[in-house]
């Protein structure tokens, strides 16, 4: 019984061991992952207002043509 007992406690031990060294590994791969998501979200959010700016321009540029091409008339 008292053998059983000294296995079964060092396969909890050596798996926590093995748990807590894998988790720190894990944690940094997760915070690295966190960083580059919060970078590519910044850069999604100018690339967001570069977009609306290229849009607004372009229907500026579209309302002059359709004014020049009122204006001929044949």
């Amino acid at each position: 019984m008292n053998k059983t007992k000294l296995i079964l406690g060092t396969i909890v031990l050596s798996s926590t061991l093995l748990a807590g060294c894998a988790n720190t590994k894990l944690e940094q791969s997760v915070a690295d992952l966190n960083t580059k998501v919060d970078q590519l979200a910044t850069d999604v959010g100018s690339l967001r207002t570069d977009v609306q700016d290229a849009k607004a321009e372009a229907a500026r540029a579209n309302q002059r043509l359709d004014n020049m091409a009122t204006s001929y008339k044949k």
